[in-house]
């Protein structure tokens, strides 16, 4: 009974990092470099994910709801290695109404992703100010827009 839950957690998960992996393509690379660290980030509807996904994570997929996907990769050591960071992060809209982001962390493997979930209306552009930590090696902020359509 065990084994078949393990299977569908490992290919829930794939399917999430595939699929944030292709819509990342999509969308273009999204970076900022800061020192010795590369701050990949994107912002999508939660429709993009599929069901499976959305419940394997918590995650409520509504054609109102985004995701702010954040990992930060440490270009100093040999293969650019995902590392785990302190997050935190507003994202408010133009008539300034705030909303805190809640990051949960994912870690599959080597990857680790930081994913928090953001209420949009239609034809929204959502400003983001994340902070990024990493022992005393990194200590920055992070601001992008991005414009959210109800799907």
């Amino acid at each position: 009974m065990l084994k078949p839950l393990l299977n569908l957690r490992y290919l829930a998960s794939a399917l999430l990092l595939s699929m944030l992996c292709l819509i990342n393509l999509a969308h273009a690379e999204q970076k900022q470099q800061v020192g010795n660290f590369d701050i990949h980030y994107m912002a999508l509807n939660s429709t993009f994910i599929t069901p499976e996904v959305a419940k394997t994570y918590g995650i409520e997929r509504s054609g109102y709801n985004g995701l702010v996907n954040i990992t930060v990769l440490n270009t100093n050591l040999k293969g650019n290695p995902a590392v785990a960071v302190e997050i935190s992060g507003i994202a408010n809209n133009l008539i300034d109404a705030r909303i805190t982001l809640d990051f949960k962390e994912i870690r599959e493997g080597d990857a680790i992703y930081y994913i928090a979930e953001v209420p949009f209306r239609d034809d929204q552009e959502v400003n983001f100010d994340i902070a990024i930590k990493y022992a005393n090696q990194l200590n920055t902020s992070l601001k992008f827009k991005q414009k959210f359509y109800v799907e």
